[in-house]
């Protein structure tokens, strides 16, 4: 899943909790790995080494032109999440209401795992090692990435589904 998929899940999952920002963190980062269990598209990534075939404990991202166009793509990704998160779940609200809200952090916690993804590729020490291997445990094998148009569409209807139900 890209992350503005797993924010607005996260987001509009501690709404219905009505959950205070550690618990909504947590229910955001809950929610992730449930969401990597469906079959998903997601955009590449041109510096990370893992292949098809490779053992996706021994991935990487090379730092250089490609990682940096890499950032760019999840920081724009990352924002668009937490801007809708906040136009479907906290419009009106302060920033600073928005801040303190369950809404913000169960968006920040549903993509946390994947930021700690890249953490592991650096360190590789516990628990990074384990939360890494569930990670991929959880993680469905059918990939929509040859489903240009399907994938991408797929999770554009999880985040309108959400909007709506949440």
């Amino acid at each position: 899943m890209i992350l503005v998929t797993h924010a607005v899940v996260g987001a509009g999952l501690s709404t219905v909790a009505r959950a205070n920002p550690v618990f909504a963190f947590g229910i955001g980062f809950i929610s992730h790995f449930i969401l990597d269990a469906i079959p998903h598209w997601d955009y590449p990534l041109q510096s990370s080494t893992k292949t098809q075939d490779s053992n996706p404990l021994d991935a990487d991202f090379i730092i250089g032109k490609a990682f940096y166009r890499d950032i760019t793509k999840i920081g724009v990704d990352f924002l668009a999440g937490i801007l809708l998160s906040y136009l479907f779940f906290a419009y009106g609200s302060s920033l600073h209401s928005f801040v303190r809200s369950g809404v913000l952090w169960g968006a920040v916690g549903s993509m946390t795992p994947d930021f700690l993804q890249f953490v592991y590729t650096k360190v590789r020490k516990e628990p990074l090692i384990s939360l890494q291997k569930f990670h991929i445990f959880m993680h469905t094998e059918k990939r929509l990435s040859a489903r240009p148009v399907l994938g991408p569409a797929l999770q554009g209807g999880i985040i309108i589904l959400s909007a709506i139900i949440f």
